[in-house]
C-alpha cells in the first residue's frame, strides 16, 4: 500500500469517527432535553380545593392546622408587649385570645420571637379577618402557614411558657431596681404605649406621633429622675402618664375655658363679661396639665424647700413662669410635684391622690384612679420581668430557651399595612388639679 493511499484511508476513518461522535452527542443532547422527568410532588395542593362544610362553602389551605404569622421580633420584651396587646384587643372584641400564640426560635442572629394567630383554615374567612386587622393597624403584615398537629401542640406549650414566666413574681421588685437597670426597659415600654395609642391606630392626620427610641429614652430618664426626687411610686407615676397622653407631647382640650374675676399675665382671653373674663384653659403636653393648674403648680414650686439642684438642669422650672412657652421636660417636674402634693395631702393614700389628680381634692375621680392602678400594675410586672431578662447572670431565666420545630412553609405572600395617628383625648376637671382624661 502506498503512503498516499494510507493517508487517504486514515483521513476517511477520522472523518467517519468524528461524524459518529457528533451524531452521538446530538442524540444525547436531544434525549436529555426531551426525555420526560419525574417532578417532585408539592407537600400540599398548589390550589386549594373548595369543600362544603355544614351549609357553607369553605376553601381550606392546610391539611391539618392553619395559622398566620403576624409579627416577628428580636427583642423579647417588645414581642411580649405586642402579644399581650393583641390578646387584649381580641378579648375586648369578643374573640378567643387563646388562638394568639407567642413562639421563639433560634436564628444565626439570635432568638426570633414570632406571634401567630391560629386560623379557621378557610381562605374565605381568614383572609378578610386578617385584612381587617391590617386595616386597623393592629398588625403590619401576615403570612399564612400550615402546621402539623405536633407543631401546633408545641407552639401552644411554648406560648403557655411565656405566660407562666411573665406571671411568676420576680426576685427583684421595682423599688429595688436602679436607674441603669430600669432605663432601657422603660424606654421600650414608653415607645410601645405610644405606638398603640388609639389615636395613632385610627390614622387621623391630626394624631400625635409615637415616640422615637431617642425621645423615649430621654423621657424615661426624666420620669425616673423626677420620681426619685419626689419619692413617688414609679408605677403609679407611669400610670398617670399612660392615662393622660400615652407619653406623647401634644396639647389637649383646646376648646376648654374657665371664667375668672380678672385676667392674669399670659392669659389667652376669649371673652369679657361685666365683672369677669373667660380665658383658655387647654391641657399641655405629655401630662395634660391645664394652664390654670400649672399656675398653681408653679406656686407650689416657688414655696417648695427641696434642693432642686439635685435635679438635672433641663428639669428645673424657671423662677418666672411663661404659660405660652413651657418646656415639656419641665412639665414632667410639675406633674411630679402635683402628685407629691396630693400624696402628702391625703396622708400617702395613693388611690385618693390619683383620683384627685384628675377630679380635684374635693371630688377625686375613682374611675380614673382605677384606670391608673391597672396601668401601674401592668407597668410594674413588665418592668420587673424585663430587667430580669436583661440580667446577664447565668441564673437569669429565659422563657424561650428551647428550640422549636422547623417552621412550616408559607402558603401566601406577605402583606403590609400603613401606619397612622389620631385626635387627642381631653377632660375638664376643676382648676385645682391637672386636667386629664382617660384614653
Amino acid at each position: 500500500m502506498s503512503v498516499r493511499s494510507f493517508f487517504r484511508r486514515l483521513v476517511r476513518y477520522f472523518l467517519c469517527l468524528s461524524a459518529g461522535l457528533l451524531a452521538f452527542a446530538a442524540c444525547a443532547y436531544t434525549d436529555y432535553r426531551l426525555w420526560p422527568l419525574d417532578l417532585p410532588a408539592a407537600r400540599y395542593p398548589a390550589l386549594p380545593a373548595p369543600k362544603i362544610q355544614g351549609n357553607r362553602l369553605v376553601l381550606p389551605y392546610s391539611p391539618v392546622v392553619a395559622s398566620a404569622k403576624v409579627a416577628s421580633f428580636h427583642d423579647q420584651l417588645e414581642a411580649f408587649l405586642k402579644f399581650e396587646y393583641l390578646r387584649g384587643r381580641e378579648t375586648r372584641d369578643g374573640g378567643d385570645a387563646s388562638r394568639i400564640l407567642l413562639t421563639a426560635t433560634d436564628t444565626p442572629n439570635g432568638p426570633s420571637y414570632e406571634i401567630f394567630i391560629v386560623c379557621d383554615n378557610d381562605l374565605l374567612t381568614d383572609v378578610p379577618r386578617l385584612a381587617q386587622l391590617e386595616g386597623r393597624n393592629l398588625i403590619s403584615r401576615y403570612d399564612l402557614n400550615s402546621w402539623t398537629q405536633k407543631d401546633f401542640a408545641y407552639y401552644q406549650q411554648q406560648s403557655h411558657m411565656f405566660d407562666v414566666a411573665y406571671g411568676f413574681p420576680t426576685a427583684q421588685k421595682l423599688e429595688s431596681l436602679n436607674s441603669f437597670q430600669l432605663l432601657p426597659a422603660l424606654a421600650r415600654f414608653l415607645v410601645f404605649k405610644s405606638q398603640t395609642d388609639n389615636r395613632v391606630l385610627q390614622g387621623s392626620d391630626a394624631a400625635p406621633r409615637p415616640l422615637t427610641r431617642e425621645q423615649a429614652t430621654q423621657l424615661a430618664a426624666d420620669i425616673i429622675d423626677v420620681a426619685q426626687f419626689y419619692s413617688l411610686p414609679l408605677d403609679y407615676f407611669l400610670g398617670v402618664g399612660a392615662m393622660e397622653n400615652d407619653y406623647m407631647d401634644v396639647n389637649g382640650d383646646l376648646t376648654h375655658a374657665v371664667w375668672k374675676k380678672r385676667a392674669q399675665r399670659d392669659d389667652i382671653i376669649l371673652r369679657r363679661g361685666r365683672k369677669r373674663v373667660m380665658v383658655s384653659d387647654y391641657a399641655m403636653g405629655t401630662w395634660q396639665i391645664t394652664r390654670e393648674t400649672l399656675r398653681a403648680a408653679h406656686q407650689l414650686y416657688l414655696h417648695d424647700k427641696r434642693d432642686y439642684t439635685l435635679l438635672p438642669a433641663r428639669l428645673r422650672p424657671p423662677r418666672n413662669l411663661d404659660l405660652n412657652s413651657v418646656d415639656d421636660a419641665v412639665l414632667t417636674t410639675y406633674a411630679g410635684l402635683l402628685l407629691r402634693g396630693l400624696l402628702d395631702h391625703f396622708g400617702g393614700d395613693v388611690d385618693k391622690a390619683i383620683g384627685a389628680y384628675n377630679g380635684g381634692v374635693k371630688t377625686p375621680n375613682p374611675a380614673y384612679a382605677a384606670g391608673v392602678k391597672t396601668v401601674a400594675e401592668y407597668a410594674r410586672r413588665v418592668l420587673e420581668h424585663a430587667t430580669a431578662l436583661d440580667d446577664p447572670s447565668p441564673n437569669a431565666k429565659n422563657p424561650a430557651s428551647t428550640q422549636p420545630p422547623a417552621s412550616a412553609p408559607s402558603t401566601a405572600p406577605p402583606r403590609s399595612a400603613a401606619q397612622a395617628p389620631s385626635a387627642t383625648p381631653s377632660a375638664a376637671p376643676p382648676a385645682s388639679s391637672p386636667q386629664q382624661k382617660q384614653p
